[in-house]
């Protein structure tokens, strides 16, 4: 599911994230934040920085869960909202599945390894014991322009493409 309405307080809580995406690009990071909320309280927040971090797992939206886990002393977190600037990848999605994540909400697509809707669509998948109320395009031109400003950044001072 994509493109519903939106409350005041979803765009509040993706604002939030994309702050902390802007804060990736401090850190010369892919630009992705990532909220967990749950009764429209902030339980964790968290940024793209592996490269920064040296853990290919540290994506906004684990960073994220860990942070919520930690505040709820849970590891899981039903009834939450994750709100991401862009459409999470399978690793993060697994997350959620297993920290039971009530609602994902999403800001841009992600055409090559989105999972959401991009691609594999695994919220579908009959087969998981948990199922994720999936909503995109909340803010999805101001996620997809921050990427956008991102790559052209880097392209121009390494052209070679050697990222």
């Amino acid at each position: 599911m994509t493109d519903s309405t939106f409350t005041e307080d979803d765009t509040r809580w993706m604002r939030q994230a994309l702050e902390l995406a802007r804060h990736s690009v401090s850190l010369n990071e892919v630009p992705v934040g990532a909220v967990i909320v749950r009764d429209q309280q902030l339980l964790g927040q968290g940024w793209n920085a592996p490269i920064s971090a040296c853990d290919a797992t540290h994506h906004a939206e684990i960073a994220a869960i860990r942070a919520a886990g930690e505040s709820a002393q849970n590891y899981r977190l039903p009834g939450s909202t994750l709100y991401v600037t862009l459409e999470p990848c399978t690793m993060c999605f697994g997350a959620m599945i297993h920290a039971r994540i009530g609602r994902v909400v999403y800001g841009t697509r992600e055409p090559r390894a989105g999972v959401l809707v991009s691609q594999l669509k695994l919220p579908d998948a009959t087969f998981y014991n948990h199922q994720i109320t999936v909503e995109g395009g909340l803010l999805a031109d101001q996620s997809a322009q921050l990427l956008t400003h991102f790559f052209q950044a880097r392209r121009s001072t390494n052209p070679a493409g050697s990222a």
